[in-house]
């Protein structure tokens, strides 16, 4: 199963048209997904962003709301990616969550990366129209083509070690992935069966499209 939670920030960010099972949204994000035709599982929030008026339209077409104080120690990303793994799914896509306050990407950047450490056998995901990004853990990783090009590699947290990578424009072997670097930027596959491994760090994947 795959879920998706929509964001509230910048709409023009927000991928709507992905594959998914369940949607949850999140404060605005909710409101956004009604005025696309969509209706949310769940929607969970302060609600701070949206109007009284917005805010009894989403309820009246949205059957489970979860609305909480808006001081409180969780963001509302962190309710709707907890809310998500309720959903017991394989996929957890993430959007509405960049493009407008820089402070809110990062937050939610750091709840999905304690979820994936926390919930290894899910996969977390940042999207948007152009963009996705995940955290990949020490191991071996297939890279497949997909509708975005251009990959890159950044370490977070600590440095990525013993870096291999096979079927790409820039293949590397052994090397390590710094804090500081940025020379792992912008590489593209060729080869169906193209991979990365590295044996410890955490690497953060970034796929885009011009």
């Amino acid at each position: 199963m795959i879920v998706a939670i929509c964001a509230g920030g910048p709409i023009r960010e927000v991928a709507f048209n992905i594959n998914v099972d369940k949607w949850i949204g999140v404060d605005r994000g909710a409101y956004y997904l009604i005025e696309q035709g969509i209706v949310p599982d769940a929607i969970v929030g302060d609600f701070d962003s949206v109007s009284e008026e917005e805010f009894v339209r989403i309820s009246a077409v949205v059957t489970h709301v979860e609305a909480f104080q808006s001081e409180k120690d969780e963001t509302d990303t962190d309710l709707a990616l907890m809310r998500a793994i309720e959903f017991t799914p394989s996929e957890v896509l993430l959007t509405g969550v960049t493009g407008g306050r820089l402070d809110h990407q990062e937050a939610a950047l750091r709840s999905l990366y304690r979820m994936q450490l926390a919930y290894p056998h899910i996969q977390f995901k940042v999207m948007n129209t152009h963009n996705e990004l995940h955290f990949l853990t020490p191991g071996r990783h297939k890279l497949e083509k997909t509708v975005h090009p251009y990959l890159s590699f950044f370490a977070y947290g600590e440095d990525v070690c013993e870096v291999t990578l096979r079927g790409v424009k820039y293949e590397t072997t052994n090397e390590t992935i710094t804090q500081a670097t940025s020379r792992f930027t912008s590489n593209e596959i060729l080869l169906d069966d193209a991979y990365i491994t590295f044996s410890s760090g955490i690497c953060l994947v970034v796929r885009s499209m011009d």
